[in-house]
Formats: C-alpha cells, structure tokens, sequence
C-alpha cells in the first residue's frame, strides 16, 4: 500500500521564501513597502551603509539552523548542518545529490545507483541495520520507511531521522524536496530545482494528446499489479490526459491494484509499459495467449520504461513523461497522416 502523502513544515520564514523560490520569475511577490517621503527640497539624503545587510537582519537565511521538519511519524529538530549523511532510499539519494547535498552523503544503501558517484553500500532500507548505520557516524538518516522501528532505535541514539516516503503526487513530490533541501542546508538549490523540475514538466506535458483520452496500462510486474492514478506514476498518466485501465480495479485507492488478464484484455489498453527490469520482454507480452486482439499489442505499442525513473520520485521523471507522451501522440496521430 502507498504510504500517506507527507507534510513538511518550513519553519519561520523558510517556508514563504521556498515557495516563492519554487513559483518562478515570472511570479516575483509584490512589493508592499509604502512609498517612503520625498526629502525637503534643499536638504540631501544618505544611504543606508549596508542595505544588503540590513535585509539579511531582517530575514533569516534559508540556511539557517536549528530547522523542524514534520514527518509522518512527528517533528524533526535538526540542530545543525548535517555534513554526515546516510540515505536508505535511491530517490532521496537522487534529490539530495539534485539539491546541491551530495558531498555531504557518507553513505546510500544498495539499490542507490544513481547518480553515478552516489556511494553506494551495501546498507538496506528493506532491512535496516542499526550497528552497520551507526558505524558511519551519520549526523542525519533519510529513509522511505520506518522498518522495523529504525527510526525509534537511531533517535534513541541522537541521530535524526528523515523519513522521505515515496509521494502521491507531482505536488507532494515537490514537497519532498523541499524538505531535503532545508533539512541539508540547501534551500535555495532545492527551489531552485523544483522550479527547473515544474518548468521540465510543463515542457513535456505539453504535447500530450490530451483530448484523446489513450488507454493505458502500466505493468509492474508479470502477476499484473498496476499503478493506478492514485499513485504517483499514475497521477502524471493522468496529466497527460490518458485513460488509466486499472483505475476501475483500485477500490481502495491503494495506488498499486492487481488486475487479472481477462480484465487486461477487455480493458482493451492502446499503450502497454513494461519495466526495463522485468525478466521478459515486450515480445513475450504480444505473444500472451488472449492478447493478440489487445490494441497496443496489436499495433505494436509496447514500450520499455526504466524502471528507477518510473518507480522513484525523483529529478529524472521529465525524461519518462517525454517518452510516454512522444508513444501517446504517434497512437492520437499516427505517422503519415
């Protein structure tokens, strides 16, 4: 089941200055200083000595510390800069290594394979191990989960914990990192990269056909679980205008249903993905008893997604949303019409 959507608080004046980071030049707040006096006529007027420094005085840095974070599982103080990080998660490891934090990463578990100088261990986030964490004498842990109570058994030992849990959404998704960015010091890097991120994102979304109304079905799996729209992968589906096959069989809004191959074939999906690591191939997919008359197999629209970009939130999500939304157009328009 998707774990609850996270909320995060900015503390003091963190939080308006990262949200108007995030909106983008061309949404600049207004200015609502009155206008000041005009000076006597024959008299002279002098400057402020600093006037940078007096706005420095008069607003906290983003960097600045102790900062408190809410997560799932209650507040975060975090006293100060961490420059001793462990991440659990290969999405967070991404978004720190994305929001200027990377150097200060000691330590990702073993599925952490991207960026290519992300320092890869062989620390789990599925099965946590306190003494092997410890041992890197982490000032801060990110986590996508609370396993077996880690999050307890570290704060018992003065290391604060983040857990950073995978998002609902596009929106929350752009929390998450929020929330790195000003638990690691970053604050401005991580605006600065949700913005690049939303900007990305529009780009793409931008030629998605979205009249059409394109029936889709994600595979996860070869026992046919899905993701839904309730999920996050899903809610971008859903951005693109696509008609999602297995929303019908999430009752519960888990996000992550499992559908059967009768309900598959009559769904009758115009584009099939597939995952990159899965152990068979868009070939073995067409070649499904039954399946012959589905139309995405019948057009050949089976496509390959990688798997870490469309199972982790993360900056590289554009680069699927391009993909997905060039094989949506070629069904809506097909080549040499």
């Amino acid at each position: 089941m998707t774990p609850p959507r996270p909320t995060f608080r900015l503390v003091t004046a963190l939080a308006a200055a990262v949200l108007l980071a995030s909106c983008g030049a061309d949404e600049a707040p207004v200015d609502e200083t009155p206008e000041q006096a005009a000076p006597d006529p024959g008299t002279t007027t002098t400057p402020p000595a600093d006037e940078s420094s007096a706005s420095a005085d008069a607003q906290p840095a983003l960097d600045a510390f102790p900062v408190t974070i809410d997560t799932p599982t209650g507040e975060v103080v975090i006293e100060e800069r961490p420059e001793r990080i462990i991440s659990l998660s290969p999405s967070a490891t991404e978004i720190l290594f994305a929001i200027g934090a990377g150097d200060q990463v000691v330590a990702a578990d073993e599925f952490s394979n991207y960026p290519p100088n992300a320092p890869t261990t062989e620390l789990s986030g599925y099965e946590p191990n306190v003494e092997a964490i410890v041992g890197y004498e982490p000032d801060l842990v990110v986590l996508a989960n609370d396993i077996n109570e880690i999050e307890a058994s570290l704060t018992a030992l003065d290391i604060p914990v983040i857990i950073n849990t995978a998002p609902l959404d596009v929106d929350s998704g752009y929390d998450g990192m929020a929330a790195l960015g000003l638990a690691t010091g970053h604050a401005d890097e991580a605006a600065a990269a949700v913005s690049g991120m939303r900007a990305a994102m529009e780009d793409a979304l931008s030629g998605a056909p979205q009249d059409a109304q394109i029936r889709v079905y994600h595979e996860l799996d070869e026992t046919f679980f899905s993701a839904s729209s309730h999920s996050y992968i899903g809610s971008v589906y859903a951005a693109m205008g696509a008609v999602n096959i297995a929303d019908e069989a999430d009752t519960d809004q888990t996000g992550y249903p499992q559908l059967t191959e009768e309900a598959i074939v009559t769904a009758d999906p115009q584009l099939i993905l597939i995952q990159s690591q899965a152990a068979y191939t868009a070939e073995d997919v067409a070649a499904r008893p039954g399946w012959s008359q589905v139309s995405a197999v019948k057009n050949g629209n089976i496509i390959v997604v990688d798997s870490d970009i469309s199972s982790r939130w993360g900056p590289r999500l554009p680069q699927l949303v391009d993909l997905v939304v060039g094989a949506l157009s070629d069904i809506a328009v097909p080549a040499g019409r």
